[in-house]
């Protein structure tokens, strides 16, 4: 029963990330602003299995999960220069497309500890570029619907940017500024959790699902306040709790704001 247990997950989790293409087709802005918000969140994840990989860690299938989260970010960035209507969010994704070609190939090649802090820098700037798509999309609604999709997209990139942190420091990477880092994308969750939970717009399911990721985030305060060291493998394991999650409470908000 365990087994069938993890494998339910695993298949979860692959299906959270390739969920395409064929069966996803962005019906509208609020369909836009969620494929490319989950864009940010590959940048982080991308990293957070690098490393792993780079460790020796095989938890959760980090190669491969690499390996599809890189073919999923590529997808997604088709189907959404396929959608693009306005002048602005398609000079947004060709600039996306300039970025994530060159990283394409790194994060395909064997993780390497003396390469990881400039990825490192190049995946970060493509958050950067990768968030402000989103906003565009979200902005083009036109509706309040917008933010609160957003926002809540953006609880799935931060819940893999404070792992994919962590995981750099237990590698081995001397980031100074690895704390404030943690701390903002801490504080950034915090804040927003407290806001979707007080949206007019919730449900059962969805105020059950934003339980749930409350209880998997205090793990990460643990974490931060905590002096010893945490396992990468619990790390992994709760950040990918709290993504699934928030991928449906995504995914509802979706449906609700598109009625």
């Amino acid at each position: 029963m365990n087994r069938m247990k993890k494998r339910i997950k695993k298949i979860g989790i692959f299906f959270l990330l390739t969920a395409s293409l064929a069966a996803v087709e962005i019906q509208n802005t609020e369909d836009a602003v969620n494929i490319a918000g989950k864009q940010r969140m590959f940048t982080q994840r991308m990293l957070k299995d690098y490393a792993m990989v780079g460790m020796g860690n095989t938890f959760g299938t980090p190669g491969k999960d690499l390996q599809q989260t890189i073919d999923a970010f590529t997808d997604h960035l088709k189907l959404l220069k396929a959608y693009a209507k306005n002048d602005a969010i398609k000079k947004s994704l060709d600039e996306i497309e300039v970025q994530w070609k060159p990283l394409r190939k790194i994060l395909q090649e064997t993780p390497n500890l003396s390469k990881v802090e400039k990825l490192q820098g190049d995946l970060e700037a493509l958050l950067t570029a990768s968030d402000k798509a989103t906003k565009l999309f979200a902005k083009e609604t036109g509706k309040n619907s917008g933010e609160i999709v957003n926002m809540a997209g953006r609880q799935r990139m931060l819940s893999q940017r404070m792992a994919s942190l962590y995981m750099l420091k237990v590698w081995g990477v001397k980031d100074p500024k690895f704390k404030l880092k943690l701390d903002d994308a801490l504080m950034l969750f915090k804040s927003s959790l407290e806001k979707l939970e007080k949206s007019p717009v919730n449900n059962e399911e969805i105020n059950a699902l934003l339980a749930k990721v409350k209880r998997s985030f205090v793990f990460f305060e643990m974490m931060n306040r905590s002096k010893s060291k945490f396992v990468p493998t619990l790390i992994y394991k709760k950040s990918n709790d709290i993504l699934k999650n928030m991928n449906s409470i995504t995914e509802l908000y979706v449906k609700i704001e598109s009625k």
